[in-house]
């Protein structure tokens, strides 16, 4: 047996054994807290780093996300070690060690056990036919299997899934989305018996099986049944009807992984155990022996072992505490869950089935429209002890921070779908739980807004993201940012700050506000509009934002009728300024497709201006050095030859990258290119408020790093699933699913709607990811919008998009075709046919031109022409 040791000697040593959310929250946690002093060794057998189980259903409807939890540079401390594929067998107490099953020993001075749970497995006849859900491995398994069965078949197959409660129905509606028929078996007479009542169960049964799920309750199945090549055929029910199956999944609950603290054959047993499983914890997370802990699922408290994110982050926070010196103690379990399932809302929380003594249960149902809401108190309807909301969960945002107290009205104007409007605005006391996930009050919220202790200078935080950054609320789940967000416009204007959505100080309209008026009466110049809504000359916010509304709205020359000076630089010389001063030329590329012929002629033109080349991450070609009086030039060579331009200057659409797709490539399953091609000959010239990228992938092997673009289409055997809202930058995100299985019609259909909303509500330089974060539902309410048509405006987005289409023009064709707008393009003002000499280019010892060094260049010579200078609005930004 190898013994491992810290590199630090004087270090104090903790081991922890697991590698789930619960380590990753106690590693970060330490962290935090500074690392002066310890070293923390995390021993998980998976062979990830820690990712986010709460969010499996996404790794199960796509194989390609990454759920990896925090940053992933935490891990590169010197005081932080993960080592992945080591599985903690064993724990001498004694000696302080644990072994693992790789035959390595670790010592350690604390030791905290996340081993987490097992998936609990059905003791009947053929058991071992099914899959379980429960990791990424789990998952994949699963997405693979329904592939393959569905190819096999020839048909859409049953997916049973036997479970009704959290894990059930997720791992249901995965199925479902991946094409096969959801069937859902459950032991109780309603679903998610756990979390809600009879009422409520029923009501989410007739919804979810309004959207197609088969759903059989109140009996337990007997066996799986199997052909005699071990392909699964049914489930034989104990009361012997059979239910045809093709692939079951068991997802009846989870056990606690609690093996470490069972002592062996002949060993004294140190620890106590719950009566369902789990080591016993006192209120700060310590086991009965000193120096070991258990946090997570493993942590049986009060005679509870509970799979839920919060209890968990709490107890991870409790230990780190407690080994820097503190007194934090485990409140106790928080129960509430929420979760949107196939559209249908489910939230729980506090004492949902008014188990406390004459409590009071005020019921809003609906059977017709599968709407059940209940709100429990005490005896005088005062304060609020739980609730229960499913097809209609609005109230429970606002009610959930409220439990244990005094309701600032009466119970049954917080009931929605009673018809009472708006739950009533409610001020939340300090200490009420905003998040609970990471446990935040709404007090912690306040300090940060009104003077951040852990910001430079104490300084407030005013903006939603860097709120979220500062106190990790709403970082997890998410449900908990439109409360966040309210909180936030709250506490600022108490403070004076005036929460304004103006778009400068000029104009007091938001962007959105801006882009409306400006659409509905018509306007068409700078002029017009500053009369209208604005005050004074404008400003570097205004301006460029009023020209991007403009531009997105009217295909017009961008540089016409007075737009040219309100142009961002690289508007304005219709190219990408570079720190040296010249600029970078890019022409487009549709779909990343060139001829032979089109190479040769950008070969032909950067050796004849002396330009450095480069392969963008969009799949064209980016050439460097060019002088402003050499862009039309360079362009006419460009134009002549076919070619135009790739607007990599514009806040428009930049590339749609694609794989060789089924063209060329084997795994191919459609034809990639020719829908990159077609999508960016769509939207070409397209101006948005922040640039926009697009990828399409042949196969779900991804890749064209679809998921990573603004608008990503990934090929399917039934057609393309399309996801929307991925950026790179300094907060990267990974688009999500909108649609699935589209035909290419309906998919440029969503393609419009999605981008015309996105330019018509998104704030000034703002991104699609946040974008569709900020939007009260996020993903869901884009789907109510671009798929479902809630707010009846489809119609009128499809015509602004084929508008655009309609009339789009080449803008460096039109520059060429005109004497007056060639003249923008000149070095000096006081003598255009004069070259800027003091801009020069030697090759490099690859062969490439790079800028001269002032040795290489000689004296230049000043006095004789005046350089133009335009102020730069934004950064240069080249393409990624």
């Amino acid at each position: 047996m190898t013994e491992q040791t810290s590199s630090t000697e004087t270090a104090r040593r903790i081991v922890v054994a697991g590698g789930g959310p619960a380590a990753h929250r106690f590693a970060d946690a330490m962290h935090a807290r500074g690392l002066d002093g310890w070293q923390v060794t995390v021993l998980t057998e998976e062979a990830h780093l820690p990712y986010d189980r709460v969010a499996l259903s996404k790794a199960l409807t796509d194989t390609g996300v990454d759920l990896t939890l925090g940053a992933a540079a935490m891990w590169d401390h010197n005081s932080v070690v993960l080592k992945t594929g080591e599985r903690v067998v064993k724990i001498n107490a004694a000696a302080k060690t644990v072994e693992t099953a790789a035959g390595n020993a670790y010592p350690y001075d604390e030791l905290v056990v996340a081993t987490g749970s097992d998936p609990v497995r059905l003791p009947i006849p053929g058991a071992q036919h099914a899959h379980v859900y429960r990791t990424l491995e789990d998952v994949w398994a699963i997405n693979k299997a329904i592939a393959k069965l569905t190819e096999k078949l020839g048909r859409k197959i049953n997916a049973v899934t036997i479970g009704g409660g959290l894990l059930g129905l997720e791992s249901a509606a995965g199925t479902e989305q991946l094409g096969a028929t959801p069937v859902v078996i459950n032991g109780a007479p309603w679903l998610m018996n756990t979390q809600l009542d009879e009422g409520a169960g029923q009501a989410l049964g007739r919804l979810i099986e309004a959207k197609g799920f088969e759903v059989h309750g109140g009996v337990f199945p007997s066996q799986i049944l199997t052909d005699d090549d071990g392909q699964v055929t049914g489930v034989l029910m104990a009361d012997e009807r059979v239910i045809p199956a093709d692939l079951v999944i068991v997802a009846v609950g989870v056990r606690p992984r609690d093996e470490l603290f069972r002592a062996a054959e002949g060993e004294e047993q140190l620890f106590s155990l719950g009566q369902r499983g789990g080591v016993v914890i006192n209120d700060f997370c310590a086991t009965e022996v000193p120096g070991i802990w258990a946090i997570g699922e493993v942590a049986n408290f009060g005679g509870m072992c509970l799979g839920l994110v919060a209890p968990a982050n709490t107890m991870a926070e409790i230990v780190a505490d407690r080994l820097h010196g503190g007194d934090a103690t485990f409140p106790g379990f928080d129960t509430a869950t929420k979760l949107k399932l196939s559209g249908v809302d489910v939230a729980s929380f506090g004492d949902a089935f008014a188990r406390t003594e004459h409590a009071l249960e005020i019921v809003y149902a609906d059977p017709a429209r599968g709407v059940y809401q209940k709100i429990v108190t005490t005896d005088d309807a005062k304060t609020l002890l739980g609730g229960i909301f499913v097809g209609d969960a609005s109230p429970y945002m606002s009610l959930r921070p409220l439990l244990g107290r005094e309701l600032p009205a009466e119970p049954g104007a917080f009931l929605s779908a009673a018809g009472g409007g708006e739950a009533p605005e409610t001020e939340l006391p300090d200490n009420a739980t905003l998040c609970s996930c990471n446990n935040v009050t709404a007090g912690s919220i306040r300090d940060a807004i009104n003077g951040c202790g852990a910001c430079e200078g104490n300084a407030p935080v005013q903006e939603l993201g860097e709120l979220k950054g500062c106190t990790r609320a709403g970082t997890q789940c998410g449900s908990c940012v439109p409360m966040l967000k309210k909180l936030l416009e709250t506490e600022l204007t108490k403070s004076g700050v005036e929460v304004s959505k103006a778009l400068c100080e000029h104009i007091e309209l938001s962007r959105q506000e801006l882009f409306d008026a400006i659409h509905v009466l018509e306007l068409t110049s700078f002029e017009e509009i500053m009369a209208k809504y604005g005050t004074g000359a404008g400003c570097d916010i205004c301006k460029p934002t009023i020209a991007n509304i403009l531009a997105s709205q009217n295909s017009a020359y961008v540089l016409d009728a007075g737009r040219g000076t309100l142009q961002d630089t690289n508007d304005r010389a219709l190219a990408n300024m570079q720190k040296d001063g010249t600029y970078s030329v890019v022409p487009r590329i549709a779909g990343g497709e060139i001829t032979p012929k089109k190479l040769g002629v950008i070969a032909a033109v950067a050796e004849k201006y002396g330009l450095y080349t480069k392969i963008t991450g969009g799949q064209r070609i980016d050439m460097f050095g060019a002088r402003l009086e050499q862009l039309p030039e360079i362009w006419k060579e460009l134009v002549d030859a076919g070619f135009e331009s790739g607007q990599a200057y514009g806040k428009s659409l930049r590339t749609v990258k694609s794989c060789v797709g089924s063209t060329w490539c084997r795994f191919g399953v459609q034809d990639s290119v020719a829908m990159a091609i077609k999508l960016e000959l769509r939207y070409r010239g397209l101006r948005s408020p922040h640039k926009l990228k697009m990828g399409v992938s042949g196969c779900a092997r991804e890749c064209a790093e679809a998921r990573g673009k603004d608008v990503g289409v990934i090929a399917t055997a039934d057609g393309w699933n399309l996801y929307v809202g991925g950026n790179g930058g300094a907060t990267p995100a990974h688009a999500q699913l909108l649609a699935k299985d589209l035909d290419d019609e309906t998919l440029i259909k969503y393609i419009d709607r999605y981008f015309m909303y996105y330019i018509r509500t998104a704030d000034r330089l703002q991104r699609t990811a946040r974008w569709q974060e900020e939007l009260d539902g996020g993903i869901n309410h884009v789907e109510d919008v671009v798929v479902k048509d809630t707010l009846g405006i489809a119609e009128d987005l499809e015509a602004a998009m084929a508008k655009h289409v309609d009339t789009y023009v080449d803008e460096w064709a039109d520059t060429l075709k005109d004497p007056e707008r060639l003249r923008r393009f000149r070095s000096f003002v006081n003598a255009p046919d004069q070259k800027d000499d003091s801009i020069s280019f030697v090759p490099d010892e690859r062969g490439q031109m790079r800028p001269a060094t002032p040795e290489e260049k000689g004296k230049v010579l000043i006095g004789a022409a005046i350089p133009v200078r335009t102020s730069t609005t934004d950064t240069t930004e080249n393409e990624a």
